[in-house]
């Protein structure tokens, strides 16, 4: 067997086993404290390479030692709790002005924990009633941000940043039919930075509005409670991360799709609309408590076809754990 074929089988069972192991609550693992080792990866890759054009027998005895031992030790940190909570350009037609604040109040109750490398940032959008019979589009982007919808907010939009590194912005604009934020780090040398701890992100959102909410996330983790929200659209594209959101019934149709590499999904969704998956998840874990198996992919609850209310879920992913509940 070929040195390069026998390194990739023992990564993927390792991360399978990590998965299998969270599934059946034997562990609590954070993949965001083995993000900053991943180095590690570029040494194994060079071994491999040159042992592999020695054809050497004791070199390949060497990378396959390097390799088990490095995902021990990344097994023995992913274990531990996080020191830092949680972690993980286009020319526009019209901008408005954005409310930014800076707090750096040396008695902010968020600040007792004596952490003085965390820098806040606070922007906003006003909410203008006119614009509300348009949709309103979010857009997300960054990596290593701990994101979370901390509640309701007259404005259109508050975002509370708490940062350690990354510059970010929140831009808006204006179109015939819809209203179109842009919230996203600036900087992206920055959005692979985890080795000084992440970016938390809490956000306030206008229940008034009617929500598309487009998200992409290197890293990270983003928690969502949308129960009281008319949120039409929820798309998320993502690479190591953690999602969890609760879905509401205040429309008629809801739109989720998710689409992610090595990461931890869970959706919520209320038992007074019907709901179906659609499932494209290669090596995935599943589980869809409540739902019925109609076809390879395909998962029905049992009220689809007679509520007023539906939610349609698609999923895609690689090495992922996916978990849809009732509520």
């Amino acid at each position: 067997m070929k040195l390069d074929r026998l390194i990739w089988g023992i990564i993927l069972l390792f991360i399978g086993g990590v998965l299998l192991l969270e599934n059946f609550g034997v562990i609590n693992f954070y993949w965001r404290n083995v993000w900053s080792f991943w180095p590690v990866f570029l040494i194994i890759a060079g071994l491999n390479i040159l042992f592999n054009k020695n054809n050497s027998q004791t070199g390949s005895i060497i990378s396959i030692g390097v390799l088990v031992v490095a995902l021990c030790f990344l097994f023995y940190k992913g274990q531990q709790v996080p020191a830092h909570g949680n972690w993980w350009g286009r020319q526009f037609k019209k901008d408005v002005d954005i409310n930014i604040e800076h707090n750096n109040d040396d008695n902010d109750e968020d600040d007792k924990d004596n952490d003085t490398s965390y820098n806040h940032l606070r922007l906003s959008e006003p909410f203008v009633a006119a614009d509300n019979t348009k949709k309103t589009i979010l857009n997300i982007s960054g990596g290593g941000i701990s994101f979370n919808l901390d509640g309701e907010t007259s404005e259109l939009i508050n975002a509370d940043v708490k940062k350690r590194h990354g510059n970010f912005s929140l831009k808006k604009l204006l179109t015939d039919s819809a209203t179109v934020l842009t919230f996203q780090m600036d900087d992206k040398k920055s959005k692979w930075n985890f080795g000084d701890g992440g970016n938390d992100v809490n956000f306030k959102l206008n229940k008034e509005a009617n929500w598309d909410i487009l998200m992409k996330l290197g890293a990270g983790e983003a928690n969502f409670d949308f129960a009281n929200y008319k949120v039409r659209t929820f798309r998320f594209d993502g690479g190591a991360a953690a999602l969890d959101i609760k879905l509401g019934d205040l429309l008629p149709i809801t739109d989720v799709i998710v689409k992610s590499g090595v990461a931890d999904v869970k959706i919520k969704v209320p038992t007074t609309s019907g709901c179906r998956i659609k499932t494209k998840t290669g090596l995935s874990a599943k589980d869809f408590d409540g739902f019925e198996k109609l076809s390879d992919g395909v998962y029905e609850t049992s009220n689809y076809k007679t509520s007023t209310k539906k939610i349609f879920i698609n999923l895609d992913g690689g090495l992922s754990n996916f978990e849809v509940s009732r509520y």
